[in-house]
């Protein structure tokens, strides 16, 4: 193995040993899984939302609960997964709590409607979508940390990509399972008023059985470092004193490398566009190319619309699967943000192209530059990120470091709604112009950033 040595001090570090690609597999398997249900909730949200009375210039709003609970929840997980060292591991735990109550959310979200009897069916599909967020943020924070604590530094841009190719898997295969569900298997795509759609209903259920599956595939099949092998890869942060309590998040927010800091207005401009992709496509998509009046959410068009969309998140989450397995040599030729870049300009020429296009076939189209970027905003980000902070911290950094998710998703579900009113007069198409203008100023911020590892050798 080799051995490194810190010109700083006189202890010396072991370098990670490398990782198989089955074993770098295995270990974010149980993110595909994730995926799996998040891709549910992405593209068949609104649709359960609208369905139970929400007017698609609330949609957003709604929307908050998914980046207000991501952004509370993720750097608490990051904190303590950071200083949890038991039976089943460090990141494992976390996994697990959080796929079992991903799991129950999933189930009883679309059967919001049955509960009717104590609140409202919206008000109820609304605290569910809050509470599946934040299941999904409990098991998902860990994953990020777990690739950087077990992967060598030049192993990393690896990991990620083959963690955004299982992603992707997984976010297709929810994406078109209600579309697979009422096309090739007959399960009825329509429903009374106020009712989910079997189609859904059914996708849902099997989403919650694979999220757990995948999980404990993880949890069996992956092994963590122990306190006393972690010493010997950090000899250099071991003795130092650390502070106690949920308090040191905010020092450590404060003290955040430079590189993360300039990497948050690219995350800024890049989730900002995603949330209103995620919000409105359906809406746009059905109102400016489907021509289905507002409001009119039983008809068999919004059906269609509602599962091209979903066939159409699978497109782009297919290519960004596909795209992130090539990503570590395009990284290797340019550089990592060169290489976010020129993903970035992809997806916002994608989400432009979507205002000129009437046939619904040409969309696939633009979820290709969609997809490109997805793939990379998925992977590169993190990579980078990864080689400027420090590794007692991971956990707890890559928690912060989804602050600058969460906050463009909250700005976008404060005011987007208004906007879509007032100023593009109920016109959701509008908004999904906005989106690309947004994500090519993060192709253009990310040459900006600060990269300690200019270009990914081997």
């Amino acid at each position: 193995m080799a051995q490194v040595f810190q010109s700083a001090s006189s202890q010396s570090a072991l370098e990670k040993p490398r990782l198989s690609f089955w074993q770098i597999f295995n270990m974010s398997f149980g993110f595909l899984g994730i995926q799996f249900g998040f891709a549910l909730q992405n593209g068949n949200a609104s649709r359960i939302l609208q369905t139970f009375g929400a007017d698609v210039e609330h949609l957003s709003l709604f929307w908050l609960a998914a980046p207000i609970t991501g952004m509370i929840v993720q750097p608490i997980i990051g904190h303590y997964s950071d200083r949890t060292w038991n039976r089943l591991g460090r990141r494992r735990p976390y996994f697990l709590s959080g796929a079992i109550l991903s799991a129950l959310a999933l189930i009883i979200m679309p059967n919001s409607a049955v509960l009717a009897n104590l609140l409202p069916p919206i008000l109820i599909g609304a605290g569910m979508l809050m509470i599946m967020d934040a299941s999904f943020n409990v098991a998902m924070e860990p994953f990020r940390a777990l690739v950087a604590d077990n992967l060598p530094d030049a192993q990393r841009s690896d990991g990620f990509s083959v963690q955004t190719f299982l992603i992707g898997v997984g976010a297709v295969v929810g994406s078109l399972l209600p579309y697979i569900m009422a096309e090739y298997l007959g399960i009825s795509k329509t429903a009374a008023p106020g009712q989910i759609p079997d189609n859904v209903l059914y996708s849902f259920y099997t989403g919650a059985v694979f999220l757990i599956g995948t999980i404990i595939w993880t949890v069996i099949t992956t092994k963590e470092y122990s306190p006393a092998e972690y010493a010997k890869y950090h000899p250099d942060e071991q003795g130092e004193e650390e502070q106690k309590g949920l308090l040191t998040i905010f020092t450590d927010f404060s003290k955040m490398p430079i590189t993360m800091r300039q990497l948050g207005l690219v995350q800024f401009f890049s989730w900002f566009a995603l949330f209103s992709m995620w919000v409105y496509s359906l809406p746009a998509i059905a109102n400016h190319i489907y021509h289905v009046a507002p409001g009119d959410t039983s008809s068999a068009k919004f059906a269609d619309a509602g599962n091209w969309v979903g066939f159409l998140f699978g497109i782009y989450n297919g290519v960004s699967a596909i795209y992130a397995l090539f990503l570590p040599a395009i990284a290797r030729v340019t550089s990592r943000k060169m290489a976010h870049a020129i993903s970035l300009t992809a997806g916002g020429i994608g989400l432009l192209s979507i205002f000129f296009i009437q046939n619904p076939d040409y969309l696939i189209l633009s979820m290709i530059g969609v997809g490109l970027a997805w793939g990379s905003i998925l992977a590169m980000p993190y990579a980078i990120l990864s080689s400027s902070i420090p590794a007692k911290k991971m956990g707890v950094y890559m928690g912060i470091f989804n602050f600058f998710i969460t906050f463009p998703q909250i700005v976008n579900g404060l005011f987007s709604g208004i906007i879509v009113k007032e100023l593009y007069h109920g016109q959701a198409i509008y908004a999904i112009v906005l989106a690309g203008i947004f994500m090519l100023c993060a192709a253009i911020s990310v040459l900006y950033v600060h990269d300690s590892k200019v270009k990914i050798t081997r």
